[in-house]
């Protein structure tokens, strides 16, 4: 059976979206005559946790204790708090300029992210390990993006070895970066580091269309887009449909998250639709900002909404699978065009109508009308939003709600799989 090696930051017990691509991948490579050799932090920092993902038993683990200045971060914040409660900071202004100093120092000494301390103590020890495994080819995931540069490291060790480097998101051109308070000189690290990698690594990976087009610019290697995607295995049991117009949206709600338009137009539909006032409900799994929640409660919705918090991927697919409409939101921005929410392929597979609001020349726009699996809108289209909630509701007074998607398969996790064997290979 032929040996490959993956480096990743996030796997189980984390939670999140970032943890189960690979996951994923690693349960179906053996099936393909390939073992995974995972090599992960040993004491990680994971903010979510999940102890439904099981990881296949061919599966073999390698670790290394990580040093991460979270702990420092930690004290801080918790300082800061205790100040603010006692009255030190007072203003919401000096607690704004507490917090731009934060990510002032996270994106100007920590390049290019908060593990980079993980960097040179995992090339030395995988420069040991590879000298004495029959292993051809290694592949890097990120964010974070320092495993790409243990990639880096390797490769320049390993000049022989086949580094395949694969981009859950992008690097530079990310939505957050403008955050960090970057000055020139970091700017420039950031991209100096990731030409590197675009230019040295044998194959690259990533999960858009956008993000592909952005990269043929900066480098001539190959680029494959292999998105995310959906496993078989978690869609096996029946689930019975919520007996209300449940519109759900799985997943976090950040305060940029927050189609303002589309509170409104469920304020409409409540005070001119008595069978609507009666039906509807907003479900909210996962964490919600609290911007995205008074923007909801100020629309008058706060007696339609039930917030359920985080729960773990088994829950999570439940309750898509019960709503009547899933909800898919993302940041109005550029930036956002090639940001494929994982969830939207496990949205396919529940087979629920796909309600997607976010940026103009989405790359999920393109999924979902490629799949017939529901409608896209930018933060714009109100009317033609309204007309589409009010259709489907129709449908469902009249219990014909459902969608008749197509060419989904292609975006099952084994599928998925196959086409990562064509680059090992």
């Amino acid at each position: 059976m032929k040996k490959i090696l993956i480096i990743t930051y996030y796997w189980p017990p984390a939670g999140g979206p970032g943890v189960q691509r690979w996951l994923k991948f690693t349960n179906y490579l053996p099936e393909f005559n390939i073992q995974p050799v995972v090599y992960k932090p040993k004491n990680p920092h994971y903010p979510l946790k999940d102890q439904s993902l099981s990881v296949h038993s061919e599966v073999q683990i390698l670790e290394r204790s990580i040093f991460e200045p979270y702990a420092i971060a930690g004290i801080l914040s918790k300082k800061d708090t205790q100040n603010i409660s006692s009255g030190i900071i007072k203003s919401k202004a000096n607690q704004n300029l507490v917090q731009k100093s934060l990510l002032y120092i996270r994106g100007n000494y920590f390049i290019p992210d908060a593990r980079k301390f993980w960097i040179q103590p995992s090339i030395k020890f995988l420069t040991e390990y590879l000298r004495n495994q029959d292993i051809e080819t290694i592949i890097t995931t990120g964010p974070p993006h320092s495993m790409h540069l243990i990639g880096l490291g390797l490769k320049t060790e390993f000049p022989e070895l086949k580094w395949i480097a694969d981009f859950r998101d992008p690097w530079t051109n990310i939505g957050y970066h403008k955050d960090l308070k970057l000055n020139e000189s970091s700017k420039l690290k950031h991209s100096n580091l990731e030409s590197k990698v675009l230019k040295s690594a044998d194959e690259i990976i990533v999960t858009s269309f956008q993000t592909k087009s952005e990269f043929e610019s900066k480098t001539d290697k190959n680029i494959t887009v292999i998105t995310n995607g959906f496993d078989d295995k978690d869609f096996s049991e029946d689930i019975e449909l919520s007996e209300n117009f449940t519109i759900s949206h799985i997943g976090s709600l950040l305060s940029e998250r927050n189609p303002e338009l589309l509170w409104e137009v469920f304020a409409e539909l409540i005070s001119e639709n008595l069978a609507f006032k009666d039906f509807f409900e907003l479900k909210l799994v996962g964490k919600v900002s609290d911007v995205v929640l008074d923007s909801i409660y100020k629309a008058g919705l706060k007696q339609y909404v039930s917030v359920e918090g985080y729960l773990d991927h088994d829950e999570s697919v439940q309750r898509q699978r019960s709503a009547q409409v899933l909800l898919l939101i993302e940041i109005d921005k550029t930036e956002t065009q090639g940001i494929i929410p994982g969830k939207i392929f496990e949205y396919l597979a529940a087979k629920r109508p796909i309600l997607a609001i976010g940026p103009e020349n989405w790359d999920v726009d393109r999924i979902i009308a490629e799949t017939k699996s529901g409608q896209c809108f930018s933060y714009k289209d109100k009317l033609d939003l309204k007309v589409y909630i009010l259709n489907c509701f129709n449908k469902f007074l009249k219990g014909k709600l459902k969608v008749d998607s197509e060419n989904i398969t292609k975006y099952s996790r084994k599928n998925l799989t196959k086409s990562l064997i064509n680059l090992i290979k």
